[in-house]
């Protein structure tokens, strides 16, 4: 590592996280890369992660909050201890190759059009197949609802080399996310009104609207073992993903478009709902509920943050002319190609439904 002009900053937020930590860390303190620095920020712990962290790997720099605040703040207030040029928001529960970074930092330096950018993200114990979180780069489809090349809904393919071809993507993973530092601090950092969940997309998305490109990195993969926050049917889970999508709809969407997705949000949502509760998964139908209800209050809240009026004023990318919203990458439901039409795989989905 070389903390004195590092090029790439890796932030890794963690809480309580210490078996994690031990066994994903010391992948990434072995990176093979000239230039870079590893800041592990810590939300309060009280499981002894940060004494680890001292004792093991004393390069490391640690930055320590009086609280757990999460994804969203965690990082955003760590952000001024970062020195580098790039930031890398790396989940604790990642392990990567020695190579992983390279690629990463090479596209930054030769394109300046490159915004953000993610590698391929895999799964940890199936290491030929996709991760959930991200997998070889997002999308979202006319109703707002995520999914990626190699993952739609539980679907997740086995890497053929079918995403070898490094394309613009609409928003990259959490899970490990690069961005230019400026553009970051430029843009507020990630909204903290949602926690945690679906603030990637919500940044990727001003970052796009302020005229940048989000890339996947095929030359570079990383392996996640998910699930380290929440677990996967975790009722809190299904209330911060569906209220978070709705506020970031609501934020990054103009008035008109928004008020015909949710027309259709309400009645898709309240079928997901239902099939929680035919399952018996009562907590988690619960929580649909009142992610709507908490996201109608929370409304107001959005309304003054307007991403697109807010990159008009700033003039950023050098351009303050009249900035419109972005049309949805996908101009059709997601919903219907995978469940009616049987459509499992990115490659099966019509390709003139995606904008360019």
């Amino acid at each position: 590592m070389s903390p004195q002009t590092p090029y790439i900053s890796i932030l890794i937020v963690s809480w309580n996280a210490l078996e994690t930590v031990k066994k994903c860390l010391p992948s990434v303190v072995q990176t093979e890369y000239d230039s870079f620095e590893i800041i592990f920020v810590d939300n309060a712990s009280t499981d002894g992660s940060v004494a680890w962290v001292e004792q093991q790997f004393p390069d490391v720099r640690i930055v320590k909050h009086p609280e757990n605040w999460a994804f969203c703040k965690g990082n955003n207030e760590a952000v001024p201890f970062a020195h580098g040029e790039v930031l890398v928001f790396l989940n604790n529960d990642v392990e990567v190759p020695p190579n992983w970074l390279t690629p990463i930092a090479n596209k930054f330096k030769t394109d300046s059009t490159v915004g953000a950018a993610q590698p391929k993200i895999m799964q940890f114990n199936h290491r030929d197949r996709f991760e959930y979180a991200g997998a070889a780069g997002g999308f979202i489809d006319r109703d707002g609802f995520p999914f990626a090349r190699g993952r739609i809904f539980d679907t997740l393919e086995k890497d053929e080399g079918q995403y070898d071809l490094q394309e613009d993507i609409f928003w990259a993973s959490g899970t490990c996310l690069a961005v230019r530092a400026p553009l970051f601090i430029q843009l507020g950092g990630f909204e903290t009104i949602f926690f945690m969940h679906m603030e990637e997309i919500d940044l990727c998305w001003r970052i796009k609207t302020a005229g940048y490109r989000i890339v996947l990195i095929p030359k570079s993969k990383v392996f996640h073992i998910g699930g380290a926050s929440l677990a996967a049917q975790s009722p809190r889970k299904h209330f911060l993903n569906f209220r978070n999508n709705l506020l970031m709809l609501r934020r990054n969407l103009p008035s008109q478009t928004w008020k015909s997705v949710y027309r259709r949000r309400l009645f898709l949502d309240s079928l997901a709902a239902l099939k929680m509760l035919a399952t018996l998964n009562l907590a988690s139908a619960r929580a649909v509920f009142r992610a709507h209800r908490e996201a109608k209050h929370m409304a107001a809240a959005v309304q003054h943050m307007k991403p697109a009026q807010v990159l008009n004023e700033m003039g950023q990318n050098g351009d303050a002319m009249n900035r419109t919203y972005l049309p949805l990458p996908f101009s059709g439901s997601i919903v219907w190609h995978y469940y009616i039409r049987r459509r499992m795989h990115f490659t099966d989905l019509p390709k003139d439904k995606f904008s360019h």
